[in-house]
């Protein structure tokens, strides 16, 4: 009786442990479930980006702004404060360099005459500004070209032909109507702003211009190009080093030979050369094989930042190469799990300790400290933070189901930790991969729009001009101007110095000319 007894207490603590061990199994499932929901009907980032907000406000803007107070006319200026800079409420005045136009409200001459009966003095004015809008406005350019005859000796004893004519002038695009500045304005409205080619014809049509989005998309890929001994000079300048960010994102490419039309291409970015004057590169390429950046930075010797996708490892196995990783992924697993999890608790206290290593960095930056400063503020900030992290998460990884939402961001932290503290080592390093997530970006917005490139030559021209437009954009110079410039001097650069001089790292300000 006694070993019957013996042989069912067994069964029924086997049983137990099934229960509880399909019951983890569920709550696992349910967890990937809440999860994938919140992937698909739930915010995308870890905080709405401007571009979001823009594109999310679309359509009940005039709503929200109803339920704001109004700007008051008064023009109030920026007031500095301690650690920020704040706008209070009010609108700012308008740009200086905008033209103006003045319309004057006066009173009726019979009104300036005294009840004395002696004409009243101008003694001031009141002034307020309003803003006027134009649409783009086209000019036509003629190019004129005299010709020239003898027409006593009808050229006989001229040399070179009777006629004489100036030479044309050289022209990036050869017998087009375009110019670099309409270049540079369509460039500029899809690369910058995502308007696809086809919105832009519409908008040209509605002041009367026909311009087909066939013709833009063959001026774009003779652009781009033409573009290409600046971006071998922007290649050369990041695989110099010391630093390299990378990211990846999808593309669909429609007419890929020997894929189907729905296959997966990949935009590729890479971000490097000097820190205070950075390059940037984009690369399309139809695979996500880690060959892909290996065969890039060719030769390259430095620190490379990544995230921890595993395509990657074959570049930190070659010797001089140093691998960073991103806290900003890190962190990202640990938002996930306090978004559907039942141990969001134990994220919530990580994210908060990891909030402190962003708090040294803020300091950093506010002080505007020196690399090798930053160096020495991470190791008397910074590290004993990251010691607390790796404590903590050495014991949720002993608390928590490794398949879970919790165990599998404890295990991606632990997996790349050397990784993620190399950044304290150098302080021109960050902590994170954010500045090529934030170059990639402007391309996954623009993607929304337009959805997908038709043919191979379309995606290597967008991964051209982005390059342009982003690496002018880290240099500080707003798009349009930098491609006024850059286009009106292309067509006539023949020499590495003429290209080296048109780099966005060569280009200053002052060369851009007035906004006008």
């Amino acid at each position: 009786m006694g070993g019957t007894l013996d042989v069912l207490s067994n069964d029924v603590q086997e049983l137990q442990r099934a229960v509880v061990s399909q019951q983890k199994h569920i709550n696992i499932l349910e967890e990937e479930i809440r999860f994938l929901k919140e992937k698909l009907f739930g915010h995308k980032a870890d905080r709405w980006s401007d571009e979001e907000l823009r594109q999310g406000r679309l359509f009940n803007e005039a709503e929200q702004g109803a339920e704001q107070p109004a700007e008051s006319e008064e023009q109030i200026p920026w007031i500095p404060v301690t650690s920020h800079t704040r706008r209070p409420r009010g609108r700012r005045a308008l740009p200086a360099n905008l033209p103006r136009e003045e319309v004057v409200h006066d009173i009726p001459d019979e009104q300036k005459v005294c009840a004395c009966g002696a004409q009243l003095s101008r003694i001031g004015e009141e002034t307020s500004e309003k803003l006027k809008i134009i649409p783009p406005k086209l000019i036509v350019v003629r190019h004129i070209r005299p010709k020239y005859a003898c027409r006593s000796c009808q050229g006989v004893e001229s040399e070179g032909g009777a006629v004489k004519i100036a030479e044309p002038p050289v022209e990036l695009i050869p017998k087009s109507i375009a110019t670099p500045e309409l270049l540079a304005y369509l460039l500029t409205s899809k690369f910058v702003d995502a308007l696809p080619f086809y919105r832009q014809e519409k908008m040209l049509e509605r002041i009367g211009v026909d311009l087909s989005r066939a013709t833009m998309c063959h001026w774009a890929i003779q652009v781009a190009q033409r573009l290409e001994p600046l971006l071998e000079l922007l290649r050369d300048q990041i695989r110099a080093g010391p630093y390299v960010q990378i990211d990846e994102t999808t593309l669909q490419v429609l007419a890929e030979p020997g894929r189907e039309a729905d296959s997966k291409s990949y935009m590729w970015v890479y971000r490097g050369g000097e820190p205070e004057k950075p390059s940037l590169i984009y690369q399309y390429f139809p695979s996500r094989s880690g060959d892909v950046p290996f065969e890039f930075l060719d030769g390259y010797k430095g620190y490379v930042q990544t995230d921890g996708y595993v395509g990657y490892d074959k570049i930190g196995r070659e010797p001089g190469i140093v691998m960073l990783g991103c806290w900003a992924h890190a962190r990202r697993k640990f938002v996930d799990v306090t978004k559907v999890s039942a141990t969001g608790r134990s994220a919530h206290d990580m994210l908060e300790i990891i909030r402190g290593l962003y708090a040294v960095e803020r300091t950093a930056e506010q002080e505007k400290l020196a690399p090798a400063q930053i160096m020495e503020l991470r190791r008397q900030k910074a590290l004993p933070i990251l010691e607390k992290i790796h404590g903590q998460l050495e014991s949720l990884k002993d608390q928590t189901p490794p398949q879970g939402l919790l165990g599998k961001a404890v295990g991606y932290a632990l997996g790349q930790w050397e990784r993620l503290t190399r950044y304290t080592e150098n302080g021109i390093l960050r902590p994170d991969n954010n500045l090529a997530e934030n170059a990639i970006r402007p391309f996954v917005l623009g993607r929304k729009n337009w959805l997908f490139s038709a043919t191979p030559a379309g995606a290597y021209a967008s991964a051209a001009l982005f390059s342009v437009v982003e690496s002018a954009k880290a240099n500080g110079h707003e798009p349009y101007w930098y491609f006024r410039y850059l286009l009106s001097r292309l067509a006539t650069a023949s020499t590495p110095e003429d290209f080296q001089a048109l780099l966005p790292q060569n280009v200053t300000p002052q060369k851009l000319g007035p906004r006008v």
